[in-house]
Formats: C-alpha cells, sequence, structure tokens
C-alpha cells in the first residue's frame, strides 16, 4: 500500500502496510508496523489521526534514535514526523531572548545550527543530539549540560481526534528525561517555539564543533546504536556503573555493549531486536546485583515480545 491507498482515503501523505521499522530506528533492527504514515503537514497528521479508529495504537516516530520495535513488531499506526513536520524560523523575542519556533520533525542539530546563525546562543548542546525536536520534547532530551525544557516557551500538540492545541510548559510535569501532560491526555508534539539568550555565531559554532568532537571521540558512532541506553542514576553515571561491573564488550548474538562508551548498545550487524533487549536485560540486572542500583532505561521498547 502507498499513495493510492492515502489517496482514496483522501489523504495527502503516504501510507504502507506491514513496514519494517528496521529502515527507521538508528538500532536498525527491530520488527514492523502494521502501518505506518508519513504526513505531507501537519493539516494531513490531523486528517489521517480522524481515520484511526479510537482503538487504534499510535507511534509517533521522529528519527528513532531512541526507540526499538520488538521483532513480533507494532500492532498499531506509527506516524513518520520527520521529513514531514518541518519548518524552522524566528519567533517574536521572548522578552531580552530570541525565540525560534521548529517542528517537531526538525531533526535538533538544525535547529542548533539555524539558532547559532541567527545570532543567539545556549542551544549548542542540541548538536549532540540524534534526534528530532519532538522526540527531544517528549523526553526532555539533553546533554553537555543542557536540557530541552529549559528553553520551551510554548509547544503545539495534536490530540487522537486531530485537534491542534497550544501548551505552555506548566502544563507538562518535566524532570530528567521525562515529559507529560499534568492532565494525562494522549496528545503528541506538533511543533515549539524556543527561546534562547542573543549571543555571537562565531562563538556558538565553535562550541557546537567542540562538542561533536567529543562525541565522535568517546561514542561509536560508526556503528548502529540509540545512544545512551540508561539514565544516569542521582549523583553517578551508568557508563561507570556498567564498566565498573566488567560489562563492557558482552555481547548476545550481534548486540554488544560497545568497548568504547558502556552505556551505548550496539548492533554489531546481525542483531534482531531480541539480541538488544537480552543485553539491556543484562545489563540491568547485573548492575542492580553488584552495586544495589537499579539502572532505569532511557530508550523506549516497543511492541510483544516473542
Amino acid at each position: 500500500m502507498d499513495m493510492s491507498e492515502s489517496g482514496r482515503m483522501g489523504l495527502r501523505g503516504t501510507l504502507r502496510r506491514d513496514e519494517p521499522m528496521a529502515k527507521h530506528v538508528s538500532w536498525r533492527a527491530g520488527g514492523r508496523a502494521r502501518m505506518f504514515y508519513q504526513p505531507a503537514d501537519v493539516a494531513d497528521l490531523c486528517e489521517f489521526l480522524r481515520t484511526l479508529d479510537p482503538a487504534e495504537p499510535v507511534l509517533f516516530v521522529g528519527l528513532g534514535s531512541n526507540l526499538l520495535v520488538r521483532d513480533a513488531g507494532f500492532p498499531g499506526a506509527v506516524v513518520f514526523t520527520h521529513h514531514a513536520l518541518t519548518g524552522i524560523g524566528a519567533d517574536p523575542a521572548q522578552r531580552d531572548e530570541l525565540g525560534f519556533r521548529a517542528g517537531a520533525g526538525v531533526p535538533a542539530p538544525h535547529l542548533a545550527r539555524f539558532v547559532a546563525k541567527h545570532g543567539a546562543a545556549g542551544a549548542e548542546w542540541m548538536a549532540g543530539v540524534p534526534g528530532t525536536v519532538g522526540g527531544a520534547l517528549a523526553m526532555n532530551a539533553g546533554c553537555y549540560g543542557g536540557e530541552t525544557w529549559n528553553h520551551v516557551v510554548t509547544v503545539e500538540t495534536v490530540d487522537r481526534g486531530g485537534v491542534l492545541h497550544r501548551r505552555a510548559p506548566s502544563d507538562y510535569e518535566t524532570g530528567y528525561r521525562h515529559a507529560r501532560l499534568r492532565s494525562g491526555a494522549e496528545e503528541w508534539f506538533v511543533s515549539a517555539v524556543f527561546a534562547f539568550e542573543p549571543g555571537d555565531e562565531a562563538q556558538a559554532m565553535a562550541r557546537m564543533r567542540a562538542l561533536l568532537s567529543r562525541r565522535v571521540a568517546t561514542q561509536p558512532l560508526n556503528q548502529p546504536n540509540a545512544g545512551s541506553v540508561f539514565r544516569n542514576p542521582p549523583g553517578d553515571h551508568a557508563a561507570r556503573l556498567i564498566e565498573s561491573c566488567g560489562l563492557k564488550g558482552f555481547t548476545i548474538g550481534g548486540a554488544q555493549v560497545s568497548p568504547r562508551h558502556a552505556n551505548f548498545i550496539v548492533n554489531l550487524g546481525t542483531a534482531t531486536a531480541k539480541d538488544i533487549e537480552a543485553v539491556v536485560d543484562h545489563v540491568q540486572a547485573t548492575v542492580l546485583a553488584k552495586t544495589g542500583i537499579e539502572l532505569i532505561r532511557e530508550v523506549r521498547i516497543i511492541g510483544e515480545k516473542t
């Protein structure tokens, strides 16, 4: 099924059935989605959501850099935002700061460079986030001292009925790698307005280059991975705990705890989602048994176990 089916449904995007999600997640492993839709724009997204059965599971995916779909697949509809919910632009100034609007499908590094090139500073850390704006909002992504929701002015969301909403940061409960509507409503991010302080473009670009150099030197970027697998526990680092348990290089099937960075699990080329999840589970169990600390997953694992 492709655009011809979506056209018959009155949609303008691309609709596919039984889509291999390994093509759309950074681990390059996992099962299929029963339905996969890439909307043409926000209005088309709203129309697509209105066509779904109220009981249909829905998953929004950007770059798939924080996601594993189990080998049995996802029995619902995946909405692919990358190359769909796009657009970056300046927004009216927020007091003494500069405002920027970005679609949920925009890669976070693109926003970081746009902010720097338009005279603002404070977004440089986003160059190290391997996901989209929508993903960064959903998990309050952060690195190198920055966090997404520290800069949010307002967000636009869509609900299951295809109705758009404008939300303030006060509508959300946010914390370390966590963001949730206080109302508990099921809504997904469409776009956001961010505020950053005025700054110097050359200095901001230099800071981004330095951060990216550090990332290249310390992370296994030449192998499929999902970034940091576990959250850092209070006062410690997941990577240190995992390494202290002798788990660097631990392998099941085609999945391995990276010898370069212990909080990364890499696909050696043949990993299944089952292999990756087995390594995740083993790391959690071993660290708990040896240190008494329970590591919390930062990555999302969905679908039925085989």
